[in-house]
């Protein structure tokens, strides 16, 4: 079974793997994206230890949430075992909004607000697990922005906040103006994708020993796609394959960033079963330190500094 997690002193018990949902309604088989179809998957990653689950306002053009409501409503009862996380501030001209030319973002108190409110109207919950702040707002001050996190905190709709693509600054200046502290940093982090490691986040989130959740941790399916630049990576998966129980790439790709002592919990983005299952073994995958650097280099295309 995957491993719980506490992802901050004061945050909630998050699985070791994530479940993202950005895709569930794409599947080219509609058969996928019904109600007893994503009830299916939710219960399918339940039994393999995967409890949480991750969506934003966003997602599908804002219809995902929606749809997690319509399954959810199938078994109202399997909301109690699971964690749900989703995020706001991203704006873009939709149907529900022809009005809008430009996407922007919008982290204004009254914004998150009304866009948590509609969160729970749409997923059919009395609670959010944890709010993430989809992205940064240069528009809009710290102060605002944590009145409006702080405000859901304290009337229970949300159990716990924290941010998305936030740099270190900007994950300082919020959190200096929170009642309570902001629980993880949600960022991109990948073999392909390493900035975590480099700009600090990693390293803030080790401090304040909050766990960072991983994003697009296959590279958006480029490890996966045989490229000339993902040769080297899938000859040294090949090469470690055997070592590691015949791991696959993606399953090496998982268990080397959760090596990373900042405990990221990579967000799955998959709608097929069988590689949500890959996924779960990866959970019990330990590389050794050497392996660890072998696959950095194959990355990277050089050796370490």
């Amino acid at each position: 079974m995957i491993t719980r997690h506490r992802i901050a002193p004061n945050g909630p018990e998050f699985s070791r793997l994530v479940y993202g949902t950005w895709r569930i309604l794409d599947d080219e088989d509609k058969a996928n994206a019904t109600p007893q179809a994503i009830l299916g998957r939710f219960k399918a990653c339940g039994d393999l230890g995967i409890t949480t689950l991750d969506t934003a306002e966003i997602y599908g053009t804002y219809h995902v949430e929606e749809a997690i409501g319509g399954a959810l409503k199938l078994d109202p009862a399997f909301r109690d075992k699971i964690e749900i996380v989703t995020k706001c501030g991203i704006y873009i001209p939709c149907e529900f909004h022809p009005e809008r030319k430009t996407a922007f973002y919008n982290v204004t108190a009254e914004r998150i607000v009304k866009s948590t409110e509609k969160s729970l109207r749409l997923m059919g919950i009395d609670h959010i697990d944890l709010m993430l702040v989809h992205r940064p707002d240069w528009l809009t001050s710290a102060d605002e922005t944590a009145a409006g996190l702080n405000k859901l905190l304290k009337d229970g709709k949300i159990r716990s906040a924290g941010v998305s693509n936030y740099n270190v600054h900007q994950f300082e200046l919020l959190n200096s103006r929170m009642d309570q502290p902001l629980v993880t940093n949600q960022v991109e982090f990948s073999l392909l994708h390493m900035d975590p490691i480099y700009d600090g986040t990693a390293d803030q989130c080790q401090r304040l020993r909050v766990l960072p959740m991983a994003w697009s941790p296959l590279a958006k399916g480029a490890l996966m796609a045989g490229t000339a630049e993902t040769e080297p990576l899938r000859a040294k998966a090949a090469e470690l394959s055997a070592k590691y129980g015949g791991a696959t790439l993606d399953q090496l790709a998982y268990a080397w960033i959760m090596a990373h002592p900042s405990t990221p919990l990579p967000i799955l983005g998959t709608n097929k079963l069988e590689r949500i299952q890959a996924a779960a073994k990866a959970a019990s995958i330990k590389l050794d330190r050497e392996d660890w650097y072998a696959l950095w280099v194959a990355a990277k295309g050089h050796g370490i500094p």
